[in-house]
């Protein structure tokens, strides 16, 4: 869909979603200092970075902040206007939309669809990834309607840095996990999982899976990750092998990827 391109999301509809192997992010997350942000390993501190947002998922990492209100006197208005329906939520003040509700949206589109049917569709899938895949919240069954006004004019969509904003809501997240009282996690495990695995190759039992853009679907494909341990066994492999350091091979051979990438596209 060509709005999908024009909005900068083009890159980001192409990630596959995969396993999350939840003893290794919580190996990960227990080395997370909220003070500097940054983990804390045997060979120094290390994070994830623009740089990583931007070719683990294909978002854009420069531009003006996302950022908006977070209540709305008539959602089901602005539903309507820029997504071509509502919910008809019991709420007449709801904030949040179903992910079952938008893949019902999207998924109905006709052959014949008009212009404007296939622009509140590309909203409509814009924000299911959104909320999805980019930034779910530990229930992951809504998305917040926050991010629709940012939707509705689809060229200047790109022009927003969704990769820092993806990046800023992990970091919040991971501070409050590191609280004692926090037992569940949300946010983009995908791309913490798939950086670790970038960087700490000794985490995957299977390294030779061929590198694709964006990169977080390299580990989409058989056979995967490979093997799954416990956190006990991440701890100790991380203890181990992080004392020769961390993996900082430079991005520059995968931006010629991602270049040829779009150019395939």
């Amino acid at each position: 869909m060509p709005y999908l391109e024009q909005a900068g999301f083009d890159s980001a509809t192409l990630i596959r979603t995969f396993d999350l192997r939840y003893d290794l992010i919580s190996a990960l997350v227990e080395r997370q200092c909220p003070e500097t942000h940054t983990f804390h390993f045997p060979c120094g501190e290390c994070i994830v970075t623009l740089d990583d947002v931007a070719l683990q998922l294909g978002l854009p990492i420069d531009g003006s902040p996302v950022t908006g209100v977070t209540a709305f006197t008539e959602p089901d208005a602005l539903c309507y206007q820029l997504l071509g329906d509502s919910p008809n939520d019991d709420e007449s003040n709801f904030t949040g939309l179903k992910f079952t509700w938008l893949k019902v949206k999207f998924g109905q589109l006709l052959a014949n669809a008009t212009e404007r049917e296939l622009m509140c569709a590309a909203r409509t899938y814009i924000t299911h990834i959104i909320g999805g895949v980019l930034m779910p919240d530990s229930n992951n069954n809504k998305v917040h309607i926050i991010y629709i006004p940012l939707l509705a004019n689809l060229t200047n969509v790109c022009s927003y840095s969704w990769g820092s904003a993806v990046l800023a809501v992990m970091y919040r997240e991971l501070c409050q996990t590191a609280k004692p009282s926090v037992v569940d996690m949300g946010r983009c495990l995908i791309l913490l999982q798939s950086w670790a695995l970038y960087r700490m190759p000794f985490l995957a039992s299977v390294t030779h899976q061929p590198y694709v853009y964006p990169l977080i679907n390299r580990w989409s494909t058989y056979p995967g990750i490979g093997r799954s341990y416990i956190v006990s066994i991440y701890r100790l492999t991380i203890e181990q092998h992080a004392g020769e350091g961390i993996g900082n091979c430079s991005y520059d051979t995968l931006v010629c990827l991602r270049s040829f990438s779009n150019v395939v596209h």
